[in-house]
């Protein structure tokens, strides 16, 4: 990665920086001089200035994987694959939100589907039964002649399963059986968002325990973002079945900002919501909001208000930047502070942002070894 990024916690796309709105994706990308020049070539990010640029970058690194598989280069096809995916994830952004934005995200599904053809052991692509709906997700295990731990890796609001395929690899390297999911309302997962649709992560739990390769004493999460706060969510609502859990980021669980940094938080959200990424002259792709709105959304959605504090009994490890403008860090020392006093760990970076992304080379090895040690104590 180019090492002399600036940073910034910020949404604006015509910024590649620490912080900002590629952070998302870094860690996915090979070349960050290359994502720099790609950015410099937008006009906007309606999706008649934002969808062909990223697609033209995508079908490159496509073209080139189709060449080096013909030619029996299965690594090398793969890497290039995966750049594929990752630069059309980027031109899908923040969601399926019309049928542009759709084929985007079919060239997307079609380059991970390529990238992993020739995995060893497979992506099995699974349907988790939910109501009248069905969850499509990822699960890959390791080879083993008994039962393994296992991990629910738990997506947020606009970042895919294709993208958290790095998390199976992962947790495979230390043993550990994986089911990647969508989160509620994106991709594959028709569950609409809402502090009642943990029901959807608790779905994904009872089909684990159900598959013979899985330990069903020994199942753990992990979770980015929202995500972060799903799995914090998920540990109190089934405690019992939830073994150990990792949590990068996430909000609210319970820290009331000060009147300083609520407005600061609203500032930031609205600078992000002045951005649209759908149609010409169509409405912002993130919702405006107001101080008073955002109390009222802590009164929903905060876990001390749900009465979860309590049962968040299991490991648990917290991750953040200190400068995260979306999930403040004040959620991580609330937890520290609140709940059983014993199980919680923590790693705050200081000159980092949301889900301290420029550490991710440190933290996210670091994840999945302590998420197996966790679980090989279970």
């Amino acid at each position: 990665m180019t090492t002399n990024l600036g940073f910034t916690p910020s949404e604006n796309p015509f910024v590649v920086e620490h912080g900002g709105f590629y952070r998302r994706w870094f860690s996915m990308v090979d070349d960050v001089d290359t994502l720099i020049e790609t950015v410099a070539k937008l006009e906007g990010t309606t999706q008649d200035l934002w969808v062909p640029v990223w697609k033209e970058a995508g079908d490159r690194y496509e073209s080139d994987g189709d060449r080096l598989e013909a030619a029996g280069d299965y690594a090398g096809a793969r890497k290039a694959y995966l750049q594929a995916k990752t630069y059309f994830a980027i031109g899908r952004f923040p969601r399926e939100l019309n049928e542009v934005k759709a084929a985007i995200s079919a060239d997307c599904a079609r380059a991970y589907r390529k990238a992993c053809a020739h995995l060893d052991p497979p992506v099995e692509i699974v349907e988790i039964p939910y109501g009248d709906e069905v969850i499509r997700c990822h699960f890959r295990t390791p080879k083993a002649d008994h039962p393994v731990p296992t991990l629910l890796i738990m997506c947020g609001a606009d970042v895919f399963k294709e993208d958290r395929g790095w998390a199976s690899d992962y947790a495979l390297e230390h043993g550990m059986a994986s089911l990647v999911m969508d989160g509620p309302g994106v991709g594959e997962n028709p569950v609409p968002w809402s502090p009642n649709s943990v029901s959807a992560w608790v779905a994904a739990i009872e089909y684990l325990e159900n598959r013979p390769e899985v330990d069903a004493d020994r199942i753990g999460a992990f979770g980015i973002s929202r995500g972060g706060y799903s799995v914090m969510q998920l540990a109190g609502t089934i405690p019992d079945r939830l073994k150990a859990v990792v949590a990068s980021a996430g909000h609210p669980f319970g820290y009331v900002m000060s009147d300083e940094e609520l407005d600061a938080f609203v500032e930031h959200a609205n600078a992000r919501a002045s951005w649209v990424f759908g149609e010409p002259g169509g409405p912002p792709s993130f919702s405006p909001t107001t101080a008073e709105n955002e109390r009222e959304k802590f009164k929903t959605w905060a876990l001390s208000e749900q009465g979860l504090l309590d049962k968040i009994t299991q490991p648990v490890l917290m991750i953040n930047g200190k400068l995260d403008h979306l999930a403040p860090i004040g959620n991580i020392y609330f937890m520290l502070e609140h709940g059983p006093a014993t199980g919680k760990e923590a790693r705050v970076y200081a000159d980092a942002g949301h889900c301290a992304f420029k550490y991710f080379d440190e933290w996210a090895p670091a994840s999945f070894a302590w998420l197996a040690e966790k679980l090989n104590k279970a």
